[in-house]
């Protein structure tokens, strides 16, 4: 796939992430690998309204190569793709239900959402809690890289979600499925949902 074909896919899955209210205002961001370097939406850039020709090209050392200038979360993705040679595209929201969630007292750290469907199984596995730093702060890029190894999302606190994918596609449909288990457990945390159980979690494991 070419450069200015995945700056149109980056373009049109983040009109459709903003249409449908998964992200708002200049919030979020969405990045891809490419074979030297990668793609980073700008700062203080709408999704609803990416223009593909200023999407930010940079670097494995952060140097901006062309586009705009990227948005000021670039070492969170980084920090991902650095632990994850395997993954192809990272997507951080802040989505409503997701961020909820992230601000929540007396949540399991190691995996804050508990296993309520399959699919949420399959696309997003355990997610666990990133402690809250400051946007910006640096130490945040570190306490992802030290989770991202062995977890595809994890959830900063009172932030929101970062989600990586083999694809750029991938790791929308992965963010999408979080944040509707979000929604699903904000819904019924309070009544002890019946969850899936470890048999059932170990059979989805081999299909994902």
């Amino acid at each position: 796939m070419t450069e200015n074909r995945i700056r149109e896919d980056i373009a049109r899955l983040g009109k459709s992430l903003f249409e449908r209210g998964l992200t708002a205002g200049s919030s979020g961001n969405i990045s891809v690998r490419l074979d030297e370097g990668w793609l980073l939406t700008p700062t203080n850039s709408c999704m609803g309204f990416l223009d593909p020709a200023t999407i930010s090209k940079l670097d494995w050392q952060g140097n901006l190569l062309a586009g705009d200038p990227p948005s000021k979360e670039h070492f969170l993705h980084n920090a991902v793709y650095q632990q994850r040679p395997d993954s192809h595209a990272v997507v951080h929201l802040h989505s409503t239900h997701s961020v909820a969630v992230s601000c929540l007292p007396g949540v399991n750290p190691e995996n804050v959402i508990p296993p309520l469907t399959a699919y949420y199984v399959m696309r997003v596995g355990t997610l666990p809690l990133v402690p809250y730093f400051r946007p910006g702060d640096q130490k945040l890029g570190v306490a992802v890289g030290a989770l991202a190894g062995k977890h595809a999302a994890v959830l900063l606190a009172n932030h929101g979600p970062v989600v990586a994918g083999k694809s750029l596609e991938a790791a929308v449909y992965a963010m999408e499925e979080l944040e509707e288990t979000a929604k699903l457990y904000l819904l019924l945390h309070a009544s002890n949902p019946r969850c899936l159980n470890e048999d059932q979690i170990a059979e989805l494991e081999t299909l994902s």
